[in-house]
């Protein structure tokens, strides 16, 4: 009789058994999913607005059955401030990472299929926005510009792109001399539909690993831009804002700093987490579970 022959896995299920073997990174991506839905989904879980002053009686309330975060100094139910601050958060977050990858993309393919002195300009590039800190960088240029949504997307965008464009060079340059680069060059193929239709689609697992590890370093800037005064403007719940305001409470009213505090520590571990089991189960180099 003929020996049955062992079904061979395909890189997406090896991918999934890597990732799915990753504790933290499920842990964290079943975390991180959880507050995307209560964000998404805010006013179905939430008993009034986020600006809704309508417990004056009770401001500074402890939490309790009724109020499971308290209540804030202007009678603010401070759970729903905490779920609509998660949208502030995942939102800058998500749009900062896709401006990091519409600006690292195209650098990195270019500087790892052209190299020479394309790629010398793109990594002194690098080189500059790796030397200066991002939160003053950040903090100059929201002061600047009145902070807003708009341009903290814009900030964190423009110092988000780095891993990015590191990432998507390194992996078009390994890519670059295959066969199939070779055969499309020999068949008078121009660079720039080489890159698009043959080394990006190769670089999608780096592309997805460095927009989700993206998104945590967004969230930080704009909650320390917040937190200085400089990022979403008030009312908007932001976490860093509410951290901000906790502050002055902190010593009485313990719940104003520790809830929004502990809702950025966990999104962003969350994040980072689900992003490094990313990186692991997508790395190529890695082999079969």
């Amino acid at each position: 009789m003929t020996a049955a022959i062992p079904r061979q896995r395909g890189p997406a299920r090896q991918a999934w058994l890597r990732f799915s073997a990753n504790r933290a990174a499920v842990v964290g991506g079943a975390v991180l999913a959880v507050i995307a839905l209560l964000a998404l989904f805010a006013p179905l879980v939430t008993k009034t607005g986020p600006n809704d002053q309508a417990f004056l009686a009770q401001s500074l309330a402890f939490p309790s059955g009724e109020f499971w975060f308290g209540v804030d100094d202007l009678g603010r139910d401070f759970f729903t401030r905490i779920v609509y601050g998660a949208r502030v958060s995942l939102g800058i977050g998500f749009a900062a990472a896709v401006c990091a990858v519409v600006i690292g993309i195209p650098l990195g393919a270019a500087a790892g299929y052209y190299e020479g002195r394309i790629d010398w300009v793109v990594m002194r590039v690098i080189e500059v926005f790796s030397v200066v800190p991002p939160l003053l960088a950040a903090m100059l240029m929201g002061a600047l510009s009145g902070g807003g949504f708009g341009t903290i997307i814009i900030i964190a965008g423009l110092f988000g792109w780095v891993q990015v464009c590191l990432l998507v060079r390194a992996q078009v340059k390994a890519f670059k001399d295959k066969e199939f680069v070779r055969a499309a060059q020999a068949l008078g193929a121009s660079p720039g539909y080489i890159i698009r239709r043959h080394l990006i689609p190769n670089a999608i697992s780096p592309i997805i690993v460095g927009f989700v590890l993206a998104i945590p370093l967004a969230m930080m800037l704009e909650a320390s831009l917040s937190f200085l005064g400089v990022g979403v403007p008030p009312p908007t719940p932001s976490w860093g804002q509410m951290i901000n305001t906790g502050t002055s409470f902190m010593y009485f009213y313990w719940h104003m700093a520790v809830f929004p505090t502990a809702a950025l520590a966990i999104t962003i571990l969350a994040t980072t987490l689900f992003g490094d089991g990313l990186r692991d189960a997508l790395d190529p180099t890695l082999k079969g579970v």
